[in-house]
Parts: C-alpha cells; sequence; structure tokens
C-alpha cells in the first residue's frame, strides 16, 4: 500500500479514537449539537478503520504464515495460507481505496430534473417529452416520487420546458451524470417522405438545497412577480393570479411556478427551485477550476456537451462519455437505464481511484 494511503489510514485511526473519547466525555454529553456531529463522524470514520485494522492483521497473518514456512513440516500450508493471505490484501487495498475517495456531499439529496427542447422545432419538444418520461418511469422503478413543479407543453406534444422534483435516498448520486445534451435521430411522426431528422434536448440535474436558507438569497436582490396560471391544472386555473414568478437579479435567473394550488405553494416552489439553481451555478464555479487541471470523463456537468444518442432506426442507444452502446431502445426509453447510471458511477469512480493512486 502507497505511503501516502497509509499515513491517511493511520491518522483516521487515532481520530475514531479522539471521537470515542469524546463521546464519553462530560462535555460532549451537556452539547446535544456537539455531540451529533460526533456520531455523525465517528460513522463514517468507523468502517473505513475497521477495514484498515483488518488489513494490519492480515498482514500480521501473512508474516507468520512465512516464519511458519522455513519449518518443511509447515511448508505446505503455510505456502496456502500465504497465497490466500495475499490475495485477501489485495482485497482490502482496493475496499480501503474505495472507502477513501472524496465523498460528493450532495449525493443522498433529493434532485430537480430540468428538460427543455433545443433544436429540431415539435421533434425536439416531442422528444424532451419523451426523456421526461424515461425518467419518472426510472423514478417509479426505484419507488422515488416525481412532483412536477412547473411544464411548457410543445404544440405538437412533449414539452418545450418541463422541472420536477425527484424524491428519493440517493437521487443526486444515480441522477448526476444525465445532465448535458441527449440527441434524437429518427423519423418523426410527421414526416412523410421517411427521412431521418436530429433534434436535442437539453437535462440539468441540481441538487436540492437542503433548506432555501441554506443559499443566501437577499430578498433585495430577488423580483416577485405574480400572473395569472394558464393551461391545464382544474378548475382553480385562470382565477387568480395564483402563478409566481421570481427573479434574481444579480445572475438573470427566472423561475416560474403555477401547477401549485396557491400563491404562496407556488412562491415556495420557485424558492427551492431557484436556490437549487444558484447553489448549483456555485458548485460548477468551485469545481471549474479543479475540472481545468484534471477534466472528468463523466462529472463535467457541462449542459452543452452532448453526452448521449439515441437512434430509434438502428435501435442503438449510446453514451459518448464512455464509449458504450446498447440495443434495447424500448427498454431505456421505458425507464430501464440502470446499465447506464451504473457503468458511469463505475467510471466515476475508477478515475476517482486513478487520482488517488497518482498522488504522493
Amino acid at each position: 500500500m502507497k505511503s501516502n494511503i497509509s499515513s491517511k489510514l493511520a491518522q483516521l485511526s487515532e481520530r475514531l479514537d479522539e471521537v470515542t473519547r469524546l463521546l464519553s466525555s462530560e462535555e460532549a454529553t451537556r452539547d446535544m449539537d456537539a455531540f451529533r456531529r460526533l456520531n455523525r463522524e465517528r460513522a463514517e470514520i468507523e468502517p473505513v478503520v475497521d477495514l484498515y485494522h483488518a488489513w494490519q492483521a492480515c498482514e500480521a497473518d501473512i508474516a507468520t504464515a512465512q516464519e511458519m514456512a522455513g519449518d518443511p513440516d509447515m511448508r505446505e500450508f503455510a505456502e496456502a495460507e500465504i497465497k490466500a493471505g495475499r490475495e485477501r490484501l489485495e482485497q482490502l487495498e482496493v475496499d480501503l481505496q474505495k472507502q477513501l475517495l472524496p465523498k460528493d456531499p450532495n449525493d443522498e439529496r433529493n434532485v430537480f430534473l430540468e428538460v427543455r427542447a433545443g433544436t429540431g422545432g415539435d421533434e425536439a419538444a416531442i422528444f424532451a417529452g419523451d426523456i421526461f418520461r424515461m425518467y419518472v418511469r426510472f423514478a417509479e422503478r426505484r419507488r422515488w416520487q416525481v412532483e412536477i413543479i412547473s411544464e411548457s407543453p410543445g404544440e405538437m406534444g412533449g414539452y418545450k420546458e418541463v422541472i420536477a422534483r425527484i424524491i428519493g435516498q440517493g437521487a443526486y448520486s444515480v441522477l448526476k451524470f444525465e445532465s448535458g445534451a441527449h440527441r434524437v435521430q429518427r423519423v418523426p411522426a410527421t414526416e412523410t417522405q421517411g427521412r431521418i431528422h436530429t433534434s436535442a434536448c437539453t437535462v440539468a440535474i441540481l441538487p436540492e438545497a437542503d433548506e432555501v436558507g441554506e443559499v443566501e438569497l437577499n430578498p433585495a436582490e430577488l423580483r416577485i412577480d405574480t400572473f395569472r396560471a394558464s393551461g391545464a391544472g382544474g378548475q382553480h386555473i385562470n382565477k387568480t393570479d395564483s402563478a409566481v414568478r421570481i427573479t434574481h437579479l444579480p445572475t438573470g435567473t427566472v423561475v416560474e411556478c403555477q401547477d401549485g394550488r396557491s400563491q404562496h405553494q407556488n412562491k415556495a416552489q420557485a424558492m427551492r427551485v431557484l436556490a437549487a439553481r444558484i447553489k448549483d451555478k456555485q458548485e460548477q464555479e468551485a469545481h471549474s477550476k479543479i475540472a481545468a487541471e484534471r477534466k472528468s470523463l463523466v462529472g463535467s456537468g457541462d449542459r452543452s456537451e452532448r453526452i448521449r444518442t439515441y437512434n430509434f432506426p438502428q435501435g442503438r442507444v449510446t453514451d459518448h462519455r464512455i464509449n458504450l452502446t446498447l440495443y434495447k431502445m424500448d427498454q431505456i426509453m421505458d425507464g430501464d437505464i440502470s446499465e447506464l447510471t451504473n457503468a458511469l458511477m463505475a467510471e466515476h469512480q475508477a478515475e476517482q481511484l486513478a487520482a488517488l493512486s497518482e498522488e504522493g
């Protein structure tokens, strides 16, 4: 094991001892906030330290077996123990490296899914609707909840834009690599000559802020307008100025919400989306320097980057970042995208492991 990794593990082991001692102190029992923080820290560190101790014990077992190998009567047994020990040691090192990978603090959060039609006119809006349905079906398969925040239907179907909140454990960790431009190649239903058209939509996956207060929004920097909602939505639509538009003046970010049943509900939803967008913008800026030094293959999150092509005539879906092509168009469009999301997460983890091994 590399010395830098061994050093980190030794430090974590010492810190776990210190946290355990602090948790049993009178001071921790008096300050419940500190007690909870220490408990969370111990829960994060303990599995890593347990693996580290198992690795140390395995090394000791190998050393003992090597000493036994000097005895002719024990050599065969000792050599088998050494071989098994080294295999276990190798696996423990891989597990430890994975545990030491930097954690994304947003991974367990709910997300806002934003799908917008791009180039391609009516066909792009229809495709945006198909992509949105794909994610809704995927969420249903995982028993996640989906709440539509706002929608702007296309003239021939689908959406010019649709925003939804997806509520589920680890939603961001699974969907965060879906941000980018999705391209479709197919013969539209309105095409009489049978020509294949290319159109696109963009997808944005934004982690939800725990609370709006997590992102500092100065009321003086917000313009809040109300207007009469339009479109489908039941008898409450068009009777009051219940729809809300919030503009964040410093960035020009605009959020509209009209699907709720009251102005208060729409304002609360719009503030949540605005907080998520501002949080995402802040994090994109913070990560830009790191990305410039080491561009992540799957983690750039650039909305304009073409990440995937859906070729209907050939029945194939290709993710261009990891050169993965799957010939299961019907299943994927019905929400069976786990093979794609799992491959993207695995690639990201492989990149992190490569970066970790390069350190020191």
